[in-house]
């Protein structure tokens, strides 16, 4: 996949060993680190969180890292009118013939589109996973993950991280 574009792939997002949701996507970028894709929201209906509502019409422009434990994924409406950034904490990102395999450690991060709003999501989820106890190196590479997009969204530098 790596230098292509245009192409479509499918990504599986896995949460605790099962796959939580599969859906199209157009490969944008793959510079061999870094896969780029757009696909329309996936889920059914509206997904209202009170800060954000994802909806039908909205896109997605995602981020995925082989080297990076999150993946970063812009929301902009129908319209093009940037929502913000939905930010999920996972293992790297496993590029596989037609697919791209996410593993979901729980925690995420929403950042609005003026970067005034940033939060931290689903920290008892990642404390109830038992990853701490059962994958002490992952869990902690999580948290550093987590640390890490909450400092680069509240700082100077571009966000998404290149």
């Amino acid at each position: 996949m790596s230098g292509s574009s245009a192409e479509g792939v499918e990504v599986v997002l896995v949460k605790a060993g099962r796959t939580k949701i599969r859906y199209p996507a157009e490969v944008l970028a793959d510079d061999g680190d870094r896969v780029s894709v757009r696909a329309p929201w996936a889920a059914p209906g509206v997904r209202d969180f009170g800060f954000v509502r994802f909806e039908p019409g909205d896109v997605f422009t995602e981020h995925y890292w082989r080297s990076r434990w999150y993946a970063v994924k812009e929301v902009r409406t129908g319209a093009g009118v940037l929502k913000g950034w939905y930010c999920d904490v996972t293992r790297p990102v496993v590029v596989r013939a037609g697919e791209l395999v996410v593993t979901d450690l729980d925690l995420d991060l929403w950042v609005s589109a003026d970067r005034t709003v940033v939060l931290r999501l689903d920290e008892d989820e990642f404390a109830a996973s038992g990853l701490v106890e059962s994958d002490p190196v992952a869990a902690r590479r999580a948290v550093a993950a987590l640390d890490l997009l909450d400092r680069l969204a509240r700082g100077t530098d571009p966000f998404p991280p290149r």
